[in-house]
């Protein structure tokens, strides 16, 4: 048996349960670089239990619609960002948590230029490019211990575009 998940726009206000949108919408905090570039500051939680912040580099394959959504996992020890390096869409799915487990997923479609940052311990799919290149750069703990739990779903969902 397959659920289905319909993708929704990225908004700062539907996302703000499950992480940060990294994107340059509003007036700049600051203008820097002699008048010619805009600073929009601080724009991620990051929340570290131990460790430091890192940043690799993700190449990932694209995904073609309909995508099967059979794992979730979640990092327990670090938020993780991932910040696209091309202006194409991604998919983000994410899910609340409920008392361990995720709980009904949402998937969601980024607008191009758009990052995401997720909040430590949130349920999330793995990376989903839907165009090549998928190359980002990822925000996220490099440290020693376990900071990875995973949850495959008994029925999948398929996301469909809407």
């Amino acid at each position: 048996m397959s659920r289905t998940l319909t993708l929704e726009p990225l908004t700062a206000a539907d996302f703000a349960p499950f992480g940060d949108v990294l994107d340059v919408s509003g007036a700049p905090d600051k203008i820097i670089n002699q008048g010619l570039c805009g600073r929009h500051h601080d724009r991620a939680t990051l929340d570290f239990g131990d460790g430091r912040a890192g940043i690799s580099l993700f190449n990932a394959e694209p995904r073609r619609f309909p995508i099967t959504l059979d794992l979730v996992e979640r990092h327990p020890e670090g938020s993780q960002a991932f910040l696209p390096m091309s202006q194409h869409p991604f998919v983000v799915v994410v899910a609340p948590d409920a008392g361990g487990t995720p709980g009904t997923p949402r998937a969601f479609l980024t607008a191009a230029g758009q990052g995401i940052n997720f909040h430590r311990g949130t349920w999330h799919g793995v990376l989903t490019p839907i165009h090549a290149p998928g190359l980002f750069a990822v925000v996220d703990r490099i440290g020693d211990g376990a900071n990875l739990e995973e949850h495959w779903f008994e029925a999948a969902y398929k996301i469909v575009e809407g």
